[in-house]
């Protein structure tokens, strides 16, 4: 069986695998004060949770935008599940070619989607991946990853103006009755999640623009779901798309 881990700057994202078949899946907060040990502790509570036996567990990919935190998850795989993960890095094999100024700019984990959206659903594609980022990737028919672009994701937004705004208080991520919001609350509600729809439909149809009329658009990532729901663009809906990738990337290094 193998265990996928993510790590990213607000969420910890892992899943199970038992050859091509999904398992289990968690989604954790991140928390850079927590040590090798605490990290594998949690590791255990999960499996045993979904009823899995740490011994059942028998290779571990790792794919890690935090750099402090890669070293801690990596001993936590050590000592308390027995081994070293596969870390994701420049060079391994991944399905896809990354076309850009320097490869060693790209995170880890937009690698990953990248190879998990060739793999799974060919290209030309733009891959929308919603964490504490907004990101935006392309990939081209053929497997290359073209480039992207990065925005502010629409949790750090709300965080900015909680804030920075003194009298604007700290909302829900939900939708509103309408666009135009009646109180403050709903105003701040309308302008996130609106604002971030506009944003991704702006986004897409700029890529597509460059990428041709085929292209297919993935959503991804903790809030995909919440955006998905107020648009036509998003065309598949893949929640789990980075731990698909580990997956995917496992199996081109391991075999």
């Amino acid at each position: 069986m193998l265990l996928a881990i993510d790590v990213g700057n607000t969420n910890i994202t892992l899943g199970l695998y038992d050859g091509d078949r999904p398992g289990a899946r968690w989604r954790v907060a991140t928390d850079h004060a927590r040590m090798p040990d605490e990290y594998g502790i949690m590791l255990i509570q999960l499996l045993q949770h979904a009823g899995i036996s740490p011994g059942d567990v028998h290779a571990i990919a790792l794919a890690s935008v935090v750099p402090p935190l890669t070293n801690t998850l990596v001993q936590a795989c050590q000592i308390y599940l027995g081994n070293a993960p596969l870390v994701v890095d420049v060079g391994m094999k991944t399905g896809v070619r990354v076309r850009v100024e320097d490869p060693r700019q790209v995170g880890a984990d937009r690698v990953v989607d990248a190879a998990a959206a060739h793999k799974l659903y060919g290209g030309p594609a733009c891959i929308v991946d919603f964490g504490t980022a907004t990101t935006f990737d392309a990939i081209s028919a053929s497997g290359e990853y073209l480039g992207g672009a990065i925005a502010p994701g629409i949790g750090i937004a709300a965080e900015a103006l909680f804030q920075s705004a003194a009298k604007l208080p700290k909302v829900d991520l939900r939708r509103p009755p309408c666009a135009i919001g009646r109180n403050t609350v709903h105003s701040i509600q309308s302008g996130l999640l609106f604002g971030y729809v506009a944003l991704v439909e702006g986004m897409v149809a700029r890529f597509e623009a460059e990428l041709g009329p085929k292209m297919k658009v993935i959503g991804t990532g903790w809030l995909v779901e919440l955006i998905a729901r107020e648009t036509k663009v998003i065309g598949i809906l893949a929640p789990w798309l980075t731990l698909d990738g580990l997956k995917i990337i496992h199996n081109l290094n391991c075999k």
